[in-house]
């Protein structure tokens, strides 16, 4: 797992956006109204195509060398670069929606005294794991 990487992309532009591919990560592809903004979502994407990558244990691909990128004449090739520790540390902290199952009665009485269920949860899994 590396700190950083840089890989290229096409980027396709047209009347209607800009499309954006990765060549060595099929699925990973972003788009945006603008040339900037398809450079910023194509960050994104990358960050979290990697991360996920990483998740799963695959092994991450060497980047092709730019000049063996053959780009057509509404396309334009770019390197795109992130830096991942603080992206894992923001993925690691995000918040994890669950669904759980009360009795009715208990329900009704944690509504009552406007009961916060996911600071209770929270605690509760806290104290159970021993954290904090």
């Amino acid at each position: 797992m590396k700190d950083s990487y840089i890989f290229p992309a096409v980027f396709d532009i047209a009347d209607d956006g800009v499309s954006v591919e990765f060549p060595d990560l099929p699925g990973c592809l972003p788009c945006g109204d603008t040339v900037e903004k398809a450079v910023e979502n194509a960050k994104e994407a990358l960050k979290l195509h990697i991360f996920g990558m990483e998740q799963d244990h695959e092994e991450i691909p060497e980047p092709s060398k730019v000049n063996n990128i053959e780009c057509e004449k509404n396309q334009c090739l770019m390197l795109i670069d992130v830096f991942m520790p603080s992206f894992r540390e923001n993925m690691k902290n995000k918040p994890v929606k669950k669904t759980l199952t009360l009795p009715t009665w208990l329900n009704d009485m944690a509504v009552k005294e406007n009961i916060n269920f996911s600071a209770v949860l929270r605690e509760a899994l806290e104290a159970k794991l021993n954290v904090r």
